[in-house]
Order: structure tokens, then sequence, then C-alpha cells
């Protein structure tokens, strides 16, 4: 129904007209949900809640060992403290123990807090 796709789609508030009996003669009761109609709703938007999950994007403890195979930042030159990064100082490559490349934008421009040795993984302290 729309109501329980409403839930897929964020709705956290449904609302319905109920009666007992649809036959009971009061102006809403024709279009009223009676108590299984109710029932069926309820456990049809839980389902729907259900299956939107949860949403986590750290790394579960099964993934820990596959960090040498994801791609991270590393600093492709030497650099002095105080240095720029600019393209030509960072790249994306394997294996994944630095900063995750969606971070290469943000730290373009940024300057390094240490001198800086060539084929370094790219770590926050790095980075003023």
């Amino acid at each position: 129904t729309t109501a329980i796709t409403s839930v897929a789609l964020g709705a956290c508030l449904i609302e319905k007209h109920f009666t007992l009996d649809r036959n009971g003669g009061r102006p809403d009761d024709s279009f009223s949900l009676e108590p299984k109609e109710l029932q069926q709703l309820c456990q049809g938007a839980k389902t729907a809640w259900q299956a939107l999950g949860h949403v986590d994007y750290g790394r579960k403890s099964s993934e820990q060992g596959n960090a040498q195979f994801r791609r991270s930042l590393y600093f492709v030159k030497d650099l002095k403290a105080g240095d720029v990064i600019d393209e030509s100082s960072i790249r994306s490559v394997r294996p994944g123990f630095g900063l995750p490349p969606k971070f290469y934008d943000e730290i373009l421009g940024k300057k390094v807090t240490r001198d800086i040795v060539k084929n370094r993984p790219v770590k926050l302290e790095d980075i003023n």
C-alpha cells in the first residue's frame, strides 16, 4: 500500500482512520481500517522499516585483513615541514594503510606538519 511504501521512503508517522465495524453508520466508517487491516498495516510497515537496514560505513572486523587490497593516499615525493600538498605530492595506490582516496580534494592545498619521506601513507597527523 501507499502507507507501507511511504515508510520505505522515510515516513515515521502514518495517519489512518480506524473503526471496529465498517457498517457502523459513521461518516468515516466506509473508508476506515478495521482491526485486522490495521494489524496488517502495522506488520507491513514494520517489515518495510526493517528492510531499510542500518547504514554503517565503518570496516567490519572481517575486513581488517583486506586493507592491503584497498587504495589509500600516499606521498609520492619527499616534502619538508610546511610544504604545500599538491597533485604531484600524493597519489591513490595500494595498500590501504593511509587516508582513503575520498579525502584527496580535501588535503590538496594543506601543509604538511613534519618532514615526509616518499612512499609514506598519508595520515591525519601529517596534515595541517
